[in-house]
């Protein structure tokens, strides 16, 4: 009996999906809880798995179809039916074959050729023959042995190829290639223009003196890892402790706009941007203003893991009442970050570089980072968008106004 293969029930925030991949063709053995084919969504994407033993019997969605919520895939067969009976079928056939093959090789590949191919480590079948008849020659194994001995050289000096869905093209090639957006890419355009034409967006730009949040690490780094179980103490945490305090002084940050109503939230919700092979994700911290700095690294730390194989759930990714991204990881030294609606507010977090200020008269040499927040104006003045901004920088060049509530 055929078994029905249907899409994932998506949740009410998604409308539909894409075939991503199928992992299986038709005849396929497949066994239970496997993978069989991925649902790409604007969000995540949702894996579907076997719900029993059998056989690829038919794909009704091909890749880059669009699927409904719990629309038909394709359908699985009995176990060992189409598998099982298919190399019955075509043993005869390659038995008849065979055996001309073996006699054409004998007789279009000379001896001396064949013991220089196979001494070379090369399938003598896999040599073009410029002798009569197609002949494979002596000299056409030497040159087929040379050519496999000076390839790997020429791998070595092939540049390396792009991450992700990049082409690569040689030097001087004007060719071009035309590849369909995926929906988390779609998605993501969608969300910006919408956030740039929809808000009043503006930028406020600070500078954080990094010094003592990175000798309190410096300090307790190992005994943080050693206590929390292997828990690395990084900066994020202290950011995101920052945020979570600030937010709490200025509600208007942390609340969002909802037609004409102002919805302010009583709880912190943090998103935090993670890059990812397939773009730029927001996971979600939910409750930060509970959460101990070692739940916070680990949180990130095991979105950043789940980001890489693709597994962040689409819960995991929904809600959020303000963001944090960090473009310093890659190297960015300052830059205008987009809110992501129905957010008010985004932190950026950029390089950070060793550079003179001026300290009680004195030019010292110090650890800096700008700072900027992108906010909707509609709903946060100006001197709020400040005044937030400039808490965390006061939070965090003091780290112990965070334990001390001050």
């Amino acid at each position: 009996m055929a078994i029905e293969i249907k899409a994932p029930t998506f949740p009410e925030s998604v409308a539909d999906g894409t075939v991503a991949t199928w992992h299986k063709k038709p005849g396929d053995a497949v066994k239970r809880d496997e993978l069989i084919v991925d649902i790409e969504t604007d969000k995540v994407v949702m894996e579907v798995l076997a719900e029993a033993d059998g056989v690829l019997a038919e794909i009704v969605k091909n890749e880059g179809d669009t699927v409904l919520s719990g629309e038909l895939l394709g359908t699985l067969g009995a176990a060992g039916a189409a598998v099982a009976a298919a190399p019955a079928a075509a043993a005869p056939v390659a038995a008849a074959a065979a055996a001309p093959a073996a006699a054409d090789d004998d007789a279009i590949l000379s001896p001396a050729a064949r013991k220089i191919a196979e001494e070379g480590g090369i399938d003598p079948n896999s040599i073009t023959g410029t002798g009569k008849g197609g002949r494979v020659t002596k000299e056409d194994a030497v040159a087929a042995v040379a050519a496999k001995k000076s390839a790997p050289a020429a791998a070595a000096a092939k540049p390396a190829a792009p991450a992700g869905d990049a082409p690569v093209f040689a030097v001087g090639d004007r060719v071009e290639k035309r590849v369909p957006m995926t929906r988390l890419r779609a998605k993501v355009a969608e969300r910006l223009v919408e956030a740039q034409s929809t808000m009043a967006m503006l930028t406020t730009f600070n500078e954080v003196d990094m010094h003592e949040v990175m000798a309190l690490r410096s300090k307790y780094k190992d005994l943080f890892e050693k206590t929390h179980n292997g828990v690395r103490l990084g900066f994020m945490s202290f950011f995101v402790k920052a945020a979570v305090e600030a937010l709490k002084r200025f509600p208007a940050v942390n609340a969002s706009i909802d037609g004409n109503d102002i919805v302010y939230h009583g709880y912190q919700d943090i998103g935090v941007a993670v890059s990812s092979d397939r773009g730029l994700v927001v996971p979600v911290l939910r409750n930060a203003e509970l959460m101990s700095l070692a739940e916070v690294e680990n949180g990130i730390a095991t979105f950043g893991k789940k980001a890489r194989d693709g597994k962040l759930s689409i819960e995991e990714m929904t809600g959020g009442t303000f963001t944090i991204t960090n473009g310093g990881t890659f190297g960015s030294m300052m830059s205008t970050p987009i809110v992501n609606p129905p957010q008010a507010a985004i932190l950026g977090m950029h390089n950070i570089i060793q550079r003179p200020v001026a300290i009680n008269g004195q030019v010292v040499i110090r650890p800096m980072m700008y700072l900027a927040l992108s906010y909707d104006h509609r709903l946060i003045d100006g001197k709020e968008a400040v005044s937030f901004l400039v808490t965390i920088k006061n939070l965090l060049e003091d780290p112990a106004r965070l334990l001390l509530d001050i």
